[in-house]
């Protein structure tokens, strides 16, 4: 195979019928993925005839961009140093790793190439701020901002299984392939998200203040039911309505605070609903997010409780204008229990 009688080459013959540079052979070499099968007299290297093959090989995964560590344990596979990589399918692994690698640099590229359309396209009065703004945000974009700030407005002591549940419908998720208005949607959510609560940021409302983590989970495991159907009928174009929805959000405010579903109980949730801090913004610009381009809105949490909020305010209006037989009001008892939680 090599030219030598011996069958074995040296580094430069090595390097050329291989098509690479004497100086990468010696890279490879020194880095323990090529072996020497000798030194000449003179202290030269010498390379056996399996080198060869070994060296293309090394090439090829190189080229596809495997770092020299994957490259490291796809040989030792091949050379069934050890057992369990070979088991394990070290190239199948090391593949796999660079295929999400090479995804997430493509998200990256594709979300920077928006927001340079965004500031392109931007009127020059716009412009700074909106430079300023996309110019905040991480290539590919992060949620944790916004994960941190949900978990600031969540009760205290809430069950992480019930905040994981809550924080997969609340956090929107950065499209793979975003419009410029989408980068600038998520760019100003994270701006909005940043820092404490104070005077121009709403805190968590009164009608979430739930004592102990059983309240908590009740109260959002219900409100979750509730969106989710609310969302059905928004699908629809439906207007809001009492109906199962609604029932199922009052029962979860009413289930969470220990007490029934009364009208009374009724009224006293649309009243602190509507003074508790908003955050329509927050929705308006994760359903420009979760929507797509052009398209209908898709509904969110903030959305699906308008429209049970609507839907109790229709109720209890049509309750006070037309005469109907209803169960007896709410007791003191129950009213002054669910003013000292003070619920939504």
């Amino acid at each position: 195979m090599f030219s030598s009688p011996d069958g074995l080459c040296g580094i430069g013959e090595l390097a050329e019928r291989a098509g690479v540079s004497v100086k990468t052979v010696r890279f490879y070499s020194d880095s323990g993925l090529l072996p020497e099968a000798s030194r000449s007299a003179g202290g030269h290297r010498r390379y056996g005839r399996g080198a060869l093959e070994r060296l293309r090989l090394i090439r090829s995964l190189r080229t596809l961009g495997l770092p020299v560590a994957d490259v490291r344990r796809v040989l030792d596979e091949q050379d069934g140093e050890d057992p369990a990589i070979a088991e394990g399918g070290a190239l199948e692994d090391a593949v796999a790793g660079q295929l999400r690698a090479i995804g997430s640099q493509l998200a990256a590229l594709r979300w920077r190439e928006a927001a340079l359309q965004l500031v392109q396209e931007s009127p020059p009065g716009e412009r700074a701020d909106r430079l300023h703004l996309v110019g905040a945000v991480t290539a590919p974009p992060s949620t944790a901002p916004l994960a941190r700030f949900w978990r600031g407005w969540l009760p205290p002591r809430m069950p992480a299984r019930a905040t994981s549940a809550f924080l997969e419908v609340a956090v929107p998720s950065p499209p793979d392939d975003p419009d410029p208005a989408q980068v600038l949607a998520f760019a100003r959510l994270t701006a909005m998200t940043t820092g404490p609560c104070g005077a121009s940021k709403p805190c968590r409302p009164h009608a979430h203040q739930v004592a102990g983590s059983r309240g908590a989970a009740v109260l959002y495991a219900g409100l979750a039911e509730a969106y989710e159907l609310a969302g059905a009928q928004m699908r629809r174009d439906r207007e809001p309505y009492p109906g199962e929805a609604l029932d199922g959000f009052v029962d979860a405010y009413a289930s969470a605070f220990g007490t029934r579903d009364t009208p009374g109980f009724r009224r006293l949730l649309s009243g602190q609903l509507a003074a508790d801090p908003r955050l329509d913004r927050y929705w308006e610009l994760t359903a420009e997010l979760n929507s797509p381009p052009g398209g209908r809105p898709e509904p969110t949490p903030g959305s699906a409780h308008d429209w049970l909020l609507a839907a109790l305010d229709a109720q209890l209006w049509t309750a006070a204008v037309v005469p109907v037989r209803v169960p007896a009001p709410v007791s003191e008892d129950t009213g002054a229990a669910f003013r000292r939680a003070r619920p939504g």
